[in-house]
């Protein structure tokens, strides 16, 4: 019998789910190695190989049989091959622009663990998808908004979600979409760098955000009375603002947020909050070059930097906090706790603060590989996330359920009944 790759789901799966992968047909204790291969959407290959050792009977189940050290990764892992994924070009990171159509994953078996790897044995193409079937995705352009309304199949309403990226700018997709799949009307936020949108971060106005925020509640398929917000990096302090300022929000979860407004103006009617202050002296460049921004900014405690400090006491919401603790892009385990005693201090509901040893800066939907490090648009150069490929894996994975867990509680008054493990 040839050797075959059986996987499960076979043809196609969303990406935020687990991938079954096994092989059939090899010899008795053969020495194999697996390479996965993925191009992104302007053709840049990710890559990941694993060794391993078929049983007695020839047969190779990633569930079961550890990987052998040599290659992306070691030991009991069925979701490495995904997980463990590089790309062959420095400081690039895996994102999703058309979320309309799937990423086609490549799967080989190749001879013997040498390098170069042996001849190929059995290869397979898998689907990676992110809109379930019967999602809709809605464009909208709505008065200034500029986003994308994903709504759930079926009859709603549905609880509603803004979603909010960093300081990327355009309009990520990827996240909102994958969210809705549970049940969720999602509306991602573009806020810069898209369209008729200002092209660069200088001041924003949280009137635009209010917009949004009223566009959800007044919409048909969303669900009141309040709504929820999920910003990660700079969309989660803009969401900790909103959260701060705005009617109608119920729930506000954040990822490696900051709590203090960061590198722009923020201004709502007759407030404005100066942008924290932040010494590039602070710098550390490593030999290769990748540069640690982790103590440029002020402490947002002290003296006049106490301006950038967002009065999250004033909102009407309850807050959860998902921190990296080796996030390198700022010190965001020092944030959420300050959140919290800020709260507190106000007679305010304690927040829900998960901490995950070994994350870095960008916590993503699930098998999203780990970023270690890519260009930062502000500084100019490729900067350290921070993270342990596998740790940070296991933290996505656990996130993504809390943060369902924490909107299916507060935006419906049931507990979340998805599940997903590695």
């Amino acid at each position: 019998m040839a050797p075959s790759i059986r996987l499960s789901p076979a043809a196609r799966s969303l990406f935020d789910e687990p991938l079954a992968i096994a092989v059939r047909g090899l010899g008795p204790r053969q020495s194999v190695t697996l390479r996965t291969s993925l191009r992104d959407e302007t053709g840049e290959l990710f890559q990941a190989t694993a060794r391993y050792q078929a049983g007695d009977d020839g047969e190779l189940d990633l569930a079961r049989s550890p990987a052998l050290p040599g290659g992306s990764f070691s030991g009991l892992e069925p979701m490495g091959l995904l997980w463990a994924l590089q790309p062959q070009k420095p400081f690039w990171r895996l994102v999703k622009r058309d979320v309309q159509s799937p990423f086609l994953l490549q799967l080989e078996v190749l001879e013997g663990h040498g390098e170069p790897a042996g001849r190929l044995l059995a290869q397979a193409q898998h689907e990676r998808a992110f809109l379930r079937d019967g999602v809709r995705r809605v464009p909208v352009r709505e008065g200034r908004i500029r986003a994308t309304l994903f709504l759930p199949p079926g009859n709603g309403p549905f609880p509603g979600i803004i979603d909010l990226y960093g300081t990327g700018g355009g309009l990520p997709e990827y996240r909102a979409c994958l969210l809705a799949n549970y049940g969720f009307a999602v509306l991602a936020l573009a806020y810069y760098s898209y369209e008729d949108l200002p092209k660069e971060m200088k001041e924003f106005h949280l009137e635009y955000f209010e917009e949004a925020v009223n566009y959800m509640l007044q919409h048909t398929q969303v669900k009141g009375p309040g709504i929820g917000l999920l910003g990660i990096s700079k969309g989660g302090d803009l969401c900790t603002s909103m959260a701060s300022f705005l009617k109608g929000i119920t729930a506000t979860a954040l990822i490696n947020s900051s709590v203090a407004n960061v590198g722009a103006v923020l201004r709502y009617k007759d407030i404005t909050i100066p942008p924290l202050a932040f010494n590039l002296k602070r710098i550390k460049v490593s030999k290769s070059g990748i540069v640690d921004i982790v103590d440029v900014l002020n402490n947002p405690l002290e003296g006049p930097n106490q301006q950038s400090l967002i009065p999250l006491e004033k909102a009407e919401c309850r807050f959860l906090f998902i921190v990296g603790q080796d996030d390198h892009n700022w010190k965001s385990e020092f944030f959420a706790v300050e959140g919290s005693k800020r709260l507190q201090a106000h007679g305010k509901e304690k927040p829900e603060i998960i901490c995950y040893p070994g994350a870095g800066h960008y916590i993503e939907p699930p098998f999203f590989p780990m970023c270690a490090a890519s260009m930062h648009l502000l500084i100019g150069k490729p900067v350290t996330w921070g993270g342990e490929p596998k740790a940070h894996c296991e933290a996505q994975v656990d996130a993504w359920q809390q943060i369902q867990a924490f909107f299916h509680k507060h935006l419906t008054g049931k507990p979340s009944g998805t599940s997903s493990k590695l």
